[in-house]
């Protein structure tokens, strides 16, 4: 039994080595590639060094306490994985009338979304045809050596693909972070006349559903909805692994 236990870690342990490695040779390089590719790390080492660990009564001790603390971290993980498949699946069902559809950004490349922000886009749309009455806001500054903000390459993807005037797209191409996308946001909503305590649709990707709704009821929106985009699978669960972490940094720092 130790032995096939043995052999799963290690297996485990190289399948998400050669992963995040994958990732962070095309500059996926993040808490949700470093960590996953240390603790695959740990494992190989474990499958293929149990035998002198368990040799030296220190160290097993030392690797039994190691292993306590993992399996904590892994039932908040696991909790925290299933609160987002709940919200993913909330955002599912039928959205009432909005007043204001909000898209945050999420990275552009050479001037054209990411997968992750085309998918943002391409839900933002479907909604957009179904309530063709809300106020559309794509958000997103200028990011490093770039010249054009993520608002605008937004908007534009939204016109060229989907056919949607540009003059109902309303830019806000200031902010760096979720919390000053929907900070940001709220000027635009202002100017228009619309209220924070009236529903509000914010689309973003299935990971990060959580923590834009937290720190949109933090900064006063009462009724914020979350419509959730699918996650590229190649990068889907290294996704939800950083957000994990990200959620709590949000608590650390006071976000919600």
């Amino acid at each position: 039994m130790c032995g096939l236990l043995r052999v799963l870690l290690t297996v485990i342990g190289a399948i998400l080595i050669i992963d995040c490695v994958t990732l962070m040779a095309v500059d996926k390089v993040n808490f949700g590639t470093v960590l996953p590719f240390l603790i695959g790390v740990v494992f190989v080492g474990h499958g293929l060094g149990a035998h002198s660990i368990a040799k030296n009564p220190l160290l097993r001790r030392i690797w039994y306490g190691l292993w306590l603390a993992f399996g904590l971290w892994l039932a908040s993980f696991l909790l925290f994985v299933y609160s987002l498949q709940q919200q993913i699946a909330q955002g599912k069902q039928y959205l009432p009338p909005v007043a204001a559809i909000i898209v945050l950004g999420s990275g552009t490349v050479d001037g054209k979304p990411t997968p992750t922000l085309a998918s943002r886009l391409d839900t933002a749309a479907t909604l957009i045809e179904q309530q063709p009455q809300a106020l559309i806001i794509t958000s997103g500054g200028v990011g490093y050596e770039h010249t054009r903000s993520e608002a605008d390459i937004m908007a534009t993807y939204l016109q060229q693909a989907h056919d949607i005037p540009l003059d109902r797209i309303y830019q806000e191409g200031k902010s760096t972070s979720t919390e000053e996308n929907l900070a940001y946001s709220q000027i635009i909503l202002e100017q228009h006349g619309i209220d924070k305590e009236v529903p509000i649709a914010i689309v973003t990707s299935d990971f990060h559903t959580i923590r834009a709704a937290a720190i949109a009821l933090h900064q006063g929106y009462t009724q914020p909805i979350t419509l959730a985009s699918p996650t590229p699978l190649s990068i889907r669960y290294n996704a939800w692994f950083r957000e994990y972490f990200a959620f709590g940094s949000g608590w650390l720092l006071q976000e919600y």
